[in-house]
């Protein structure tokens, strides 16, 4: 049974609006299910598959003669004179919408030739693992329609309603959101750590030898094991370079690397404050949680809460959730940053879009101080933000000062 995935509206939407649609994204994240699950009567060719490559790539004019429309093409990076291809495909008959729907991940290169030879002929929609309500097929949070409208008054929120059980809100944290480590790993208990290493194995025998030939493969997979003990952190890349031996640009290479494969999840400064000194150090994570557990060696979810990265790790799934909730919108033009100070003041996730400025502070326990919120209200008060969120493991949403929402994590 196919699980339903929150992206589905819009990109039924978005093909009514252009030729092609694109769905790009983490390996095995569900691309290829999804696409196959929209368009059911669709032709659909895997450039993965020897077969299937070789058929359209020997002569592309005339393949796309006979097949101009109500195609899936899954793994499109593998070719990528196809954008060029499609582009005089689509302009031959412009005025045709939902034409074709292309798959493709592990490569920084793809949105380069999407942007190159299709802009204003594709919609690009970013994909991630699950969400814990996908898995759980529940439908998705109110929370982001209550954000994007830009007008919700505060007291709006406190009708939301929780998505998932605290437990399985927990165990998606803990597992990570792959499809298939989540769904066998219910079935065969040893099957987590198992899959996760093959995806990591193949994630660097694979993707990242045929993207990047000359890479030195040793360097890379040790600079994977040394992020994880970084991940959710500003980024000290010297301390990184010296502890690999390597150069600090060849540290820089290695995040773009994981970043635009969508292992890792650069995240940037906000740098719109006149009023305060603002770090612009680096900041990033793991996108998928249970592979950052998997190199951290954490094993259970009460080993994890124990752990000194857990609030780290929370921050990021908690990110995660926004971010991937917000995508599933039709809202364009969203924006994702940190904030923090010279003097420590810090908020975990800035939020920006056509509806204003949303501030996220992000707390792993469930019972909150009200001097630990003292960042967000200066924030919100600097900003003239109309509210602010507190992300936390309550049992239910509070409103915790004017313009403060308390919002526990299974709620998202």
């Amino acid at each position: 049974m196919v699980k339903n995935r929150y992206l589905k509206n819009k990109i039924n939407r978005l093909l009514e609006m252009f030729p092609a649609v694109a769905i790009i994204g983490a390996r095995q994240c569900g691309k290829s299910t999804l696409a196959k699950d929209l368009r059911p009567e669709w032709r659909y060719y895997d450039l993965e598959n020897p077969g299937d490559y070789q058929l359209i790539s020997d002569d592309p004019a005339a393949f796309f003669a006979v097949h101009h429309d109500s195609l899936v093409i899954d793994e499109a990076q593998q070719y990528p004179d196809l954008f060029r291809v499609l582009r005089g495909v689509i302009d031959a008959d412009r005025g045709q919408k939902g034409r074709f729907l292309l798959t493709g991940s592990s490569s920084p290169n793809i949105v380069k030739a999407i942007t190159e030879s299709l802009a204003g002929r594709i919609a690009t929609v970013e994909m991630g693992p699950f969400k814990q309500g996908e898995f759980y097929e529940k439908e998705i949070s109110e929370l982001y329609g209550f954000i994007t409208a830009g007008n919700t008054p505060v007291e709006e929120f406190v009708r939301l309603k929780p998505v998932v059980e605290p437990s399985q809100s927990a165990h998606v944290w803990f597992q990570g959101g792959f499809p298939e480590a989540l769904i066998e790993s219910d079935r065969h208990p040893d099957f987590l750590p198992q899959w996760q290493e093959n995806y990591i194995a193949n994630y660097i025998a694979r993707d990242i030898r045929a993207l990047f030939p000359k890479l030195k493969i040793h360097n890379f997979r040790r600079f994977l094991t040394l992020l994880a003990q970084f991940s959710g952190h500003q980024l000290n890349m010297s301390e990184m370079a010296r502890a690999l031996e390597i150069s600090v640009s060849t540290v820089k290479d290695y995040l773009d690397i994981i970043h635009h494969t969508f292992i890792w999840r650069n995240l940037p400064p906000y740098s719109r404050d006149s009023l305060k000194k603002v770090q612009k150090a680096p900041k990033g994570f793991f996108r998928d949680q249970g592979l950052l557990h998997f190199f951290l060696k954490i094993g259970e979810l009460d080993q994890l809460l124990l752990h000194p990265v857990a609030g780290f790790s929370f921050e990021s799934f908690v990110i995660e959730e926004f971010i991937r909730g917000l995508q599933a919108t039709m809202t364009a033009g969203l924006e994702f940053c940190y904030y923090r100070t010279i003097d420590k003041s810090e908020v975990d996730l800035v939020v920006e879009g056509p509806f204003g400025i949303v501030p996220i502070e992000i707390k792993l326990s469930s019972v909150i101080k009200r001097y630990s919120l003292r960042s967000l209200e200066v924030f919100l008060n600097d900003r003239q933000c109309p509210f602010g969120i507190l992300v936390n493991r309550a049992p239910r949403v509070e409103r915790v000062t004017d313009k403060i929402i308390q919002i526990p994590v299974h709620y998202l």
